[in-house]
């Protein structure tokens, strides 16, 4: 990606639509506006109704023209923005027209808030704040997406980094002048209580279980019970359609096979797995595994129990598991051991009570963090970093390993958390992140 050229792409949805904007960045949006443009190049920020021809004086349509000079833009460009009809011919015509002058393409994912950000108009958190509210579908997921786009997260890693400088600077202190009578008496305490405070802090937010990466990816809940006790069924029934095969044959499923609802206005991802038991086929053994993977993975896990022919659940059931007496059209709820749930995948009978656990859980656990310092892996990575080489440097201090050691690894946690918001060079993550953006944004 070329900083000085110039890009554009569709930032509205997808044609047909009954209007399109078409964006443009870069040092030829002046020479655009005069070359395409009957009205001309039009005033900062001040809207426009021109014809807009191509190279050859071919008119692409009749629209509104809105110019925003850089720096005082989304990309700190000149920036164009054409609003167009929305059909396909409109739009592959002033594409084609845009993209024919020299230096002038066609945008990657994510180029525009890419050069947002390179330019200081936000940071790395804000950057996946604008993917995460595009993308959202749910009102948390929206939210979310607007503290962290409005800078909610930078405050904090903020914080923490200025904290953090102050410790490192009375460590200098240490190295710098350890005989020198300027030097405070009791230096080694004001330095041990800002790290305990950040490393108090930081772990407060990895005990979060996940909360804010559940919101913005979906909860994970697995069905896991022994063969043919009518877990596909149960989540055909959920998924309101059949997602998953259903036999009489004992061993039917032997993949994960899941499907994504909205519940308690969170996303969830339930996954109907293998039945669980001992085999010598070696296919079904390994459903069997991934069957363990995903029930040891899972936010929640559905115990489904074979009215037919009751067993207690062949897995350890934690206190949130839901525990469901299936086939209770057949068989007296009075025999469901107690806490089950009686429901009958046939008859849909419980089901409906189900789904409002479920949805009783999921919005319990999203609230249970009121901001959500990790929104992402890649945000973990970093503080799970950070916090060791912070651990580290508590101990150097204390053990009298050396100053040195210790303002090495404050200045590795640093670095760590810089690199959450995009502080420091982070080249390798930047691909990773825009990546993941639609072409206009």
């Amino acid at each position: 990606m070329g900083a000085r050229d110039t890009i554009c792409a569709l930032a509205s949805g997808p044609p047909p639509s009954a209007i399109a904007i078409i964006r443009v960045s870069g040092p030829a949006v002046g020479e655009i506006g005069a070359a395409f443009l009957a009205a001309g190049l039009p005033e900062p920020k001040r809207a426009t109704l021109t014809y807009i021809h191509d190279a050859e004086g071919a008119q692409i349509d009749q629209g509104l023209a809105l110019y925003a000079r850089g720096p005082h833009s989304y990309t700190g460009e000149d920036t164009l923005e054409l609003y167009l009809h929305g059909g396909p011919a409109v739009i592959g015509h002033a594409l084609r027209a845009l993209t024919s002058l020299p230096g002038v393409r066609l945008a990657e994912p994510g180029e525009f808030t890419r050069r947002a950000f390179e330019a200081g108009k936000l940071d790395l958190t804000e950057a996946e704040g604008v993917a995460d509210i595009i993308e959202a579908e749910t009102v948390a997921q929206k939210a979310q997406a607007l503290r962290q786009l409005g800078g909610g997260l930078t405050q904090i890693y903020d914080a923490w980094r200025e904290e953090l400088t102050g410790a490192l600077a009375l460590i200098e202190v240490m190295i710098d002048f350890p005989d020198e009578g300027d030097v405070p008496l009791d230096t080694l305490r004001p330095i041990l209580l800002e790290l305990d405070k950040v490393i108090a802090e930081i772990e407060t937010a990895l005990g979060d279980r996940g909360v804010g990466e559940r919101i913005r990816d979906g909860f994970r809940i697995a069905i896991i019970g022994p063969p043919n006790a009518g877990k596909s069924s149960i989540l055909n029934r959920l998924a309101r359609r059949e997602a998953a095969i259903v036999t009489d044959i004992a061993g039917t499923t032997r993949d994960v096979v899941e499907v994504r609802l909205i519940l308690g206005g969170q996303v969830v991802w339930i996954a109907d797995t293998a039945g669980l038991r001992e085999t010598e086929d070696v296919v079904e053994a390994e459903g069997v595994r991934r069957a363990r993977r995903a029930a040891a993975e899972a936010d929640l896990r559905i115990h489904v129990i074979d009215g037919a022919a009751p067993s207690p659940p062949p897995g350890p059931v934690e206190t949130q598991d839901i525990v469901v007496f299936n086939k209770a059209d057949q068989r007296p709820a009075i025999l469901a051991p107690d806490g089950a749930l009686p429901v009958s995948a046939t008859s849909g009978e419980g089901i409906e009570t189900l789904e409002s656990r479920i949805a009783a859980f999921v919005s319990q656990r999203a609230s249970s963090v009121e901001a959500p310092v990790i929104t992402r892996a890649r945000h973990r990575e970093k503080l799970l970093a950070g916090l060791a080489s912070l651990t580290a440097a508590r101990a150097a201090l204390i053990s009298d390993m050396g100053a040195e050691l210790a303002a090495e690894d404050v200045r590795m946690a640093l670095r760590q958390l810089s690199s959450v918001i995009g502080r420091v060079d982070v080249e390798d993550v930047l691909g990773a992140v825009f990546s993941k953006f639609c072409i206009g944004k």
